[in-house]
């Protein structure tokens, strides 16, 4: 049994009162066979970033990313949808979703239990600065940006004014009601994560995330009653002791069995920086415990509850052995294995952003976004694979 001092007592009550033993103790990986990673675009000169897939009731697989674009960095950035009826084996070319102003980025996607189709995404000006610097550079006669590329980023800048720019940040929501076949115009929502929202067992559903360009950059979750359509403040997350909250970054929830709700939370604070933090709810998302290490290394984190009631972790991991990696619990997120490697072959830091989903033959299929050697874009990449 686990001896707890008084301040190991005080983070595993946390601020709901529930008591969780947070351990960083884990068990050996399951094993696993993992098929030979595949490139799933067909666009060399386009750099992909950020996935998220999905499977529908109906068998489906839906990808969403940001396509269209140049760089990491760029204002070029739309939502892609593309679609397999075969697992993965085949995919559709991509159709734009979502391409405002400036930059869209991050994208999710989510069946609802009523069959709507939901895409998230948000819209940045980080391409600004760089911009402006290359702009700066010409007028020296120096050449960060060849006179052609720098016509084109400026000529996303003549389509709305300075603050017409500044209006068109936030984070973003469209739906559909048939399949994907049209969509509504996006709305704003109350938070951003690179996954988006998951179905709750009670009807509801949970965004997990973080208020982007806002004032404060809350961090915590919402609720929808109503399909989607509208989303209400449920709690904020606490901060650690010496944590600033705005440290916090791109969340993902799960719901595990007996209705337990764990967020995973991309860490950048000076302690456990780069780590994984988890909090916990045991009432339905009003509160949630101080977030705390779960000892995993790698960002950020997708959670599935898998058929067999187990919880997966699947993550980016952007330092030798280059790659994503995914990880089990057995016991509701109180403790997870040793890492799975799904890749390990990546050149650079460059990817990652995994997310998975699990057959009815409980076989596997984890994509994500990487940046391969020799190459300047990124590429959409998968791997199908089983728990042996």
């Amino acid at each position: 049994m686990a001896i707890l001092n008084r301040r190991q007592f005080a983070t595993a009550v946390g601020v709901s009162g529930a008591f969780f033993v947070h351990t960083t103790c884990r068990g050996a990986a399951p094993s696993a066979k993992v098929d030979k990673p595949q490139v799933i675009t067909r666009r060399p000169h386009i750099y992909h970033g950020w996935p998220t897939v999905a499977q529908r009731a109906n068998g489906e697989l839906l990808l969403v990313c940001s396509g269209g674009r140049e760089a990491h960095v760029c204002p070029f950035g739309r939502v892609e949808l593309f679609r397999s009826s075969d697992r993965g084996s085949s995919w559709s070319w991509p159709r734009t979703l979502i391409d405002g102003p400036i930059d869209d980025r991050d994208a999710g996607v989510l069946e609802t239990a009523k069959g709507t189709l939901l895409a998230t995404t948000f819209t940045s000006l980080a391409y600004e600065p760089i911009l402006k610097r290359a702009i700066a550079d010409s007028k020296q006669e120096k050449e960060t940006f060849s006179a052609e590329k720098l016509e084109r980023w400026q000529s996303v800048q003549r389509r709305l004014n300075a603050d017409g720019r500044q209006s068109a940040l936030g984070v973003w929501m469209a739906r559909s009601d048939d399949g994907g076949f049209s969509w509504s115009k996006p709305y704003r929502c109350e938070v951003n994560s690179p996954h988006g929202p998951i179905n709750l067992s009670d009807g509801r559903m949970l965004y997990a995330g973080k208020a982007l360009w806002t004032k404060d950059n809350r961090v915590g979750v919402c609720d929808s009653k109503d399909d989607g359509r509208t989303w209400r403040w449920l709690a904020t997350i606490p901060t650690r002791p010496g944590d600033d909250h705005k440290n916090y970054h791109e969340l993902h929830a799960v719901e595990a069995a007996e209705g337990r709700l764990i967020v995973h939370i991309r860490n950048h604070n000076t302690k456990h920086s780069r780590e994984t933090l988890q909090t916990e709810s045991t009432d339905g998302g009003q509160t949630w415990t101080t977030p705390h290490t779960i000892g995993v290394w790698g960002l950020p984190s997708h959670l599935l509850r898998l058929n067999d009631d187990r919880l997966l972790m699947s993550y980016g991991h952007r330092r030798a052995p280059f790659g994503n990696q995914a990880r089990i619990s057995s016991n509701n997120g109180e403790s997870w294995s040793d890492p799975i490697l799904i890749s390990g072959d990546g050149a650079a830091g460059d990817l990652g952003y995994p997310s998975t989903v699990q057959f009815e033959d409980a076989s596997l299929l984890t994509v994500w976004y990487e940046k391969l050697k020799g190459s300047p874009n990124a590429v959409l990449r998968q791997a199908k694979w089983r728990l042996t």
